[in-house]
């Protein structure tokens, strides 16, 4: 750590993620959001948090676990359904969706026009997003979610620059990013878990119960909040990168 970017740490702190009241959750699929912070949004919204979740993408290619002769259309109906399932299990009511099609086939300006749109009405204090800067990440969906979430989150309170995307400016604090290598903030998640494991159980098409996928995910998903556990004292947590508004412009030694 270079002497700039601890005296940053020291003089702007990370933000805290549970110390804001509204939530927004961006997910690239239908279960994405589950998988990188459901716990976290289960236990926001079990202490009354306001807690919203936006899904971007349909989710309609997902096809490799999906019943035979499930038709990209029929499946993006079944992993709607699936999404409000999952998400009600968690305790989130609020579900928004842009219904763009997944696989990269939409315009990058529809999309951040459209997370700009759902940040107006639903007026978080912060963003949750996955990290479009995860080095091994190669999903073009969640670059693509994490980088428009991003730029949202920090144009989100700038009234005509919002309004140019038919949306209304919001007192977004800051982001958190889920999915990262590099959290600098975590989440004490003891019992939550299983409602975020219940919630992953929701989506049949994508974690048939049993199946070599809800295995690898399960397991994965039990390491990584045991591992964020260790780092933050206690016995299950998610991390999350975040960045205060302070972090967010010409202070690159936030990232290291």
């Amino acid at each position: 750590m270079s002497i700039t970017s601890f005296i940053i740490k020291k003089a702007v702190p990370f933000p805290d993620p549970e110390s804001f009241e509204r939530f927004l959750f961006i997910g690239p699929h239908p279960d994405d959001i589950e998988i990188g912070a459901g716990a976290t949004a289960a236990k926001l919204a079990a202490t009354g948090k306001k807690v919203s979740f936006l899904v971007c993408l349909d989710g309609r290619f997902g096809l490799e676990n999906a019943p035979a002769g499930t038709t990209p259309d029929r499946l993006a109906q079944i992993r709607k359904y699936e999404c409000l399932k999952g998400a009600s299990v968690l305790g989130v009511s609020d579900v928004h969706f842009l219904e763009l099609s997944d696989g990269g086939l939409y315009e990058f300006k529809d999309l951040y026009s459209g997370i700009a749109k759902v940040i107006g009405q639903t007026q978080p204090d912060i963003i949750f997003a996955p990290d479009p800067l995860a080095a091994s990440e190669c999903h073009a969906d969640h670059l693509n979610v994490g980088e428009a979430a991003r730029r949202a989150a920090f144009f989100a309170p700038f009234k005509e620059i919002m309004q140019a995307e038919g949306a209304a400016p919001a007192p977004v604090e800051a982001i958190a990013f889920y999915m990262t290598a590099k959290p600098n903030r975590y989440v004490d998640t003891r019992g939550f878990t299983e409602k975020q494991r219940s919630a992953l159980l929701c989506h049949k098409s994508q974690f048939p119960e049993n199946s070599e996928a809800f295995k690898s995910f399960d397991t994965y998903i039990k390491i990584r909040s045991i591992d964020f556990g260790l780092r933050k004292l206690c016995g299950k947590a998610e991390g999350f990168r975040v960045l205060g508004k302070t972090h967010m412009h010409c202070l690159p030694e936030a990232g290291l």
